[in-house]
């Protein structure tokens, strides 16, 4: 190792270092002299491959000695730049600007007083963790980015690693396995490679520190000078402040976030235990309810956004004026509102059992704490009254599901038991229309001896929205193989899910789709006895909704029964099926409590 060091970071002639110079730097070779000295005798470097090699470099540069320091010092700074961007390195994509790395990182100081006081071998020690550091550092700036892209939040390391599997199965789903490999493979590559060229870049400045420590020192001493200066004074530059401890700081939330996080699962776990109908006996549960087939929808993705946005908005408006008319036609009233949900962008679970809870559920960690206990849920209600039969029809779920339980459904009807025949629509197994269909022909449409409750889930208007299906004749949908060549016809997932101005057209029309199924199946299905409750999970990813939309889903309730929506008048919901932009917002975690209350139920407390 001494030999490495002293051949390839000493100047050789024609470098442009004087000779005197070199003696008052020169502490880093007597140093290790010393430790050579001190660790015996080593084989000739001409012996060794690494001799060879360090022999033929020597030569090299001999011969070449403008273009040898050009090199040197187009190594060291790429190596600085690249330090200094990892700790100035934002956490958001509109935040990554060039005027953002205009600052001073108080830990590139911090490193540099560091290597400079320590001997060789404890600073190179230092400077592969440092480098490991910055490596944790970027890894986790990037990961931050993609959540406040997709999921309008930060990352947290400790509830969301169990997230990237279902992202995986995601792309798997969308763009297919070849695809989900090569991207799996290669995020574990491009770590690796990046932990190897950052502890190599933090090698190298360690390295010219310690050969040039009088100037290193003093350069030091100047930075950290400008920075308190430039922290005590408050000075800015380009809209933010030139003395930066932007990489201690990311580190620091995310360990509170992290603390914050565990310390939160052992509260929920308790709060959770408690219910404001937990002891409510069945027959003060939905009196008012008694005899109506009840309906709970989710439409996936269904936001705010798709309401109030200028490119979505118009077509979508449209869709839902068209369906508020045609349902009266049909008999049927509506009234509509807004719920702010616990998740955004994805976790689709994570908003419907928000709804269905009455608990704020927007980690994994707390739908799994949740899912395990007895807490009553909205659904489950309907079953524990006796009065219903309740039923799930859930397109999306390909896997066993042992939720069923928790929501209090008799029978669950997957992607496998609908008799679905046709192709993918990307992630989305059927076209909505179709999962309607099977639920009318299989489920809805049965002579029964009790009222239903149904808890269906679609997923046509599911990310990215392409291809798309359309409507067919719903005598003509048979066992679905009619969406071939609809399927054929439509745009790639690939075309879309890299333009951000066609996946917010895209998605506008998705939630056109999933509307009109729905309400049409309404209007050739629904009876004197049908409620349906309609609403979002949450919004789509920031790069379809915008970057700071609201958490907003429309939620609606139609019936054609009058004493149903007399009952909800308090509500001060909007006629039809658009809500208004000022209608009331509730917390999604209210719906449980509001529902159960204006139909009659009894709240008996339990404690847990």
């Amino acid at each position: 190792m001494p030999v490495f060091t002293r051949s390839s970071d000493a100047s050789q002639p024609g470098d442009g270092v004087s000779e005197a110079e070199e003696e008052q730097e020169g502490g880093e070779r007597a140093e290790d002299g010393r430790e050579a000295a001190a660790s015996g005798p080593g084989p000739a470097p001409s012996r060794t491959l690494l001799g060879h090699r360090l022999t033929r470099l020597r030569a090299w540069r001999t011969r070449h000695p403008r273009t040898a320091r050009a090199l040197r010092l187009t190594t060291t700074a790429l190596a600085a730049a690249l330090v200094v961007g990892a700790l100035l390195l934002p956490n958001t994509l509109p935040a990554l600007k060039a005027a953002g790395f205009a600052r001073i990182p108080a830990e590139a100081v911090i490193g540099a007083v560091v290597v400079l006081a320590l001997p060789r071998r404890p600073r190179l020690v230092a400077a592969v963790l440092y480098g490991f550091g910055l490596t944790a550092l970027t890894t986790v700036n990037l990961l931050d980015m993609g959540f406040n892209e997709y999921l309008g939040r930060g990352f947290n390391a400790a509830l969301d690693w169990d997230l990237l599997p279902d992202a995986q199965g995601y792309v798997e789903d969308t763009l297919g396995g070849g695809v989900a490999t090569a991207v799996t493979v290669g995020a574990v590559v491009l770590v690796l490679l990046m932990a190897a060229v950052m502890v190599a870049a933090t090698i190298r400045l360690t390295h010219v520190l310690a050969r040039h420590r009088v100037r290193a020192t003093k350069g030091a001493l100047i930075a950290g000078t400008v920075w308190v200066t430039c922290s005590a004074l408050g000075l800015t530059l380009f809209g933010g402040p030139i003395a930066s401890e932007r990489g201690a700081g990311a580190l620091k939330v995310h360990a509170q976030r992290t603390v914050e996080s565990l310390r939160d699962e052992a509260a929920f776990a308790r709060q959770s235990k408690a219910d404001t109908f937990g002891n409510t006996p069945p027959g003060e549960l939905l009196p008012d309810l008694r005899g109506k087939d009840v309906i709970f929808t989710f439409i996936e993705s269904y936001g705010r956004s798709a309401i109030e946005d200028p490119v979505m908005a118009p077509g979508v408006d449209r869709t839902l004026d068209a369906s508020t008319t045609a349902l009266e036609k049909a008999g049927f009233a509506a009234r509509s509102g807004w719920l702010t949900s616990a998740t955004y962008g994805g976790s689709s679970w994570l908003g419907h059992s928000t709804t269905m809870s009455g608990l704020w559920i927007d980690n994994q960690r707390r739908y799994r704490t949740v899912s395990a206990g007895d807490h009553l849920t909205l659904t489950k209600a309907f079953q524990k009254t006796g009065a219903w039969d309740t039923v799930g029809v859930m397109p999306g779920v390909q896997k066993g599901w042992p939720e069923e339980k928790w929501y209090g459904l008799d029978k669950l009807y997957d992607a496998f038991d609908l008799g679905y025949e046709g192709p993918k629509f990307s992630w989305s197994t059927m076209p909505d229309q179709y999962a309607l269909e099977a639920f009318q022909r299989q489920v809805h449409g049965k002579k029964r001896d009790k009222p239903l409750m149904s808890f269906v889930i679609l997923t046509s208007s599911h990310q990215p929205w392409a291809p798309i299906p359309k409507m067919v004749g719903w005598d003509e949908l048979g066992d679905g193989s009619v969406f071939d060549a609809i399927q054929k016809a439509g745009n790639k997932a690939s075309d879309v899910i890299t333009d951000t101005t066609k996946s917010r057209e895209e998605y506008g029309k998705s939630i056109q789709y999933s509307v009109t199924s729905l309400t049409q199946w309404l209007e050739r299905y629904g009876t004197d006895d049908t409620v349906l409750v309609f609403l979002g999970d949450h919004q789509p990813i920031a790069r379809v909704s915008g970057n700071g939309a609201s958490r907003d889903v429309p939620v609606s309730i139609v019936a054609k029964d009058p004493k149903v929506l007399d009952k909800v008048a308090d509500w001060k919901w909007t006629e039809g099926l658009k809500p208004e932009r000022d209608a009331p917002v509730w917390k999604m975690s209210s719906f449980r409590d509001r529902f159960l209350k204006a139909f009659g139920s009894t709240p008996r407390p339990s404690k847990g």
